[in-house]
């Protein structure tokens, strides 16, 4: 058996409220729940969600077009229908801008009601009309976040034997470096040191040639690499900006 489905109904006459519990009953799929004003709806979906909601327009207080622009604008994934009797152009505008799913002029059937909701749990949700705006810059600001991590990533793979030999190549010159650094304070208390000491820092720079320049051989092709993958990267996020 499917799930019912949550309805909210909005309205400030009871009686649209009683036809909508009466004709969308458990038997038929749903569970309705009824409030008489916009604050009572927003204090429900906060509470709980719903599969869609129907609200008039005209209510004390926060009209249902308001009220559809809050529920879009916090849920755009939610339904709206607007049901009415009050219907303006410039209220159709304002609805349609938001994003909601149909209109339904009073006075309701229950074959009305029936076939609204059936329509609205069918149909596309409508996002905002802001919302559809904004969605290819930020689609497009995501696409550019992805491909400058695929890029990070190639770059780092590419680079991770370079970095190990690297590191192979520098922790003996490290350690050498501090041995050296303990002989050095050790001997220059000393003055009669002195000469084994400038024997010592010759024959350390001659065993530590090959090393730097094995060092040198090693980081300038990834630093190269580097600042390649780094320009190209700036520019194909560029060309998608602009794109």
């Amino acid at each position: 058996m499917s799930a019912l489905r949550k309805v909210l109904v909005v309205d400030d006459d009871a009686v649209v409220g009683k036809s909508f519990n009466r004709v969308l009953s458990e038997k038929k799929g749903y569970i309705v729940t009824t409030v008489e004003n916009a604050h009572e709806a927003l204090e429900q979906m906060r509470e709980q969600s719903f599969d869609v909601v129907f609200t008039d327009i005209k209510m004390p207080g926060m009209d249902g077009v308001e009220l559809a622009e809050r529920v879009k604008a916090s849920q755009p994934w939610t339904p709206v229908v607007i049901i009415t009797g009050y219907g303006t152009t410039e209220n159709e505008s304002r609805a349609k801008a938001a994003g909601v799913t149909d209109f339904v002029r009073k006075p309701l059937s229950p074959e009305m009601i029936e076939a609204s909701a059936a329509h609205a749990l069918r149909a596309p949700v409508a996002a905002p009309a802001a919302q559809a705006v904004a969605a290819p810059a930020e689609q497009i600001q995501a696409e550019a976040i992805a491909e400058e991590s695929r890029i990070k990533n190639v770059a780092l793979f590419l680079a991770a034997p370079f970095i190990g030999l690297a590191y192979a190549v520098m922790l003996p010159l490290v350690g050498f470096a501090m041995l050296a650094w303990a002989a050095w304070k050790a001997m220059n208390a000393n003055p009669a040191a002195a000469k084994v000491l400038a024997y010592v820092k010759s024959v350390a720079l001659f065993v530590a040639a090959p090393f730097i320049g094995l060092i040198y051989a090693v980081s300038l092709p990834f630093i190269g690499m580097a600042m390649l993958l780094s320009v190209a990267g700036k520019a194909l996020l560029r060309s998608k900006q602009t794109a």
